[in-house]
């Protein structure tokens, strides 16, 4: 018998990809906005931290092949050292439409909110809003969020679904609605129901007439502005703001002989 038989043929690294999803950051953190970072945090609540680690390197090195986000679910293709790509994909619970219903009620009633979705940016108390309808933007158990990778690996997450993790967080650092697709509603569904509401709510204006009814006799009306003489006040009241002087001249403070002068200046003007 062959001595070599224990030789594994495996390659020790994984096979380099051309043209692979490569994550923007090159070291430090990955996630760089709040939003992102949460979701991250949310993973690492989970019990999950301590492996996402080892996806650092794969999700740099540009392992991801492809990475595609629907509705509930993002599907991934991770090249490893086999041949074959893996297969990955990381679900999540979506909202129903009754739940959303909830969430942007709560949502439209807040201008502040409506401003920041329009802007690309995600609120910072956007997450207080889901839990007063009793729901969690971010997954915070096992019955809302699944992973699967077609690795032999059997811990959770391997490094090619933390791969894909880091690559999530970044594209939710590109646009935050991605976080909300996920659940379950669009960027243009869920922009479309808030302005819905907010104008449901908006207030009527009561008798107002209509702007081109009243153009007619808008120049026809005249109107005599009263005439009023102007108020002329004393002509040394300047010297009372000036602070107290203590210089005097014959016994009598110098803003005493200042006074005759203004007045005849005064007079010489009205003349």
């Amino acid at each position: 018998m062959s001595d070599e038989w224990w030789r594994d043929d495996t390659p020790s690294g994984p096979i380099p990809v051309e043209g692979g999803v490569r994550a923007r950051s090159q070291r430090g953190d990955i996630a760089r906005t709040w939003w992102s970072r949460r979701f991250i945090e949310a993973l690492e609540l989970l019990g999950l931290g301590g492996r996402l680690e080892r996806g650092k390197r794969y999700a740099r090195a540009g392992q991801v092949m492809s990475m595609s986000l629907s509705t509930s679910i993002v599907v991934a293709q991770v090249q490893g050292s086999r041949p074959e790509p893996y297969r990955v994909r990381i679900s999540v619970k979506a909202f129903t439409s009754d739940q959303w219903f909830e969430v942007e009620k709560a949502l439209a009633g807040q201008a502040l909110f409506l401003a920041k979705l329009l802007a690309g940016e995600m609120p910072q108390d956007i997450e207080r809003v889901f839990g007063e309808v009793g729901l969690r933007l971010f997954p915070d158990s096992f019955q809302e969020l699944s992973m699967d990778c077609s690795c032999p690996d059997w811990e959770v997450p391997c490094k090619h679904l933390a791969a894909t993790c880091y690559l999530l967080a970044e594209s939710f650092d590109s646009d935050p609605f991605e976080i909300l697709a996920w659940r379950g509603r669009s960027r243009q569904e869920l922009l479309d129901n808030l302005r819905g509401l907010r104008e449901d709510h908006a207030e009527p204006t009561d008798n107002a007439e209509p702007l081109g009814d009243l153009l007619d006799s808008f120049w026809g009306a005249q109107v005599t502005l009263p005439t009023s003489m102007p108020v002329r006040g004393r002509p040394d009241a300047i010297l009372d703001r000036l602070p107290p002087l203590r210089l005097t001249v014959a016994g009598r403070p110098v803003v005493d002989w200042l006074r005759p002068a203004y007045q005849t200046m005064a007079n010489e003007e009205d003349t």
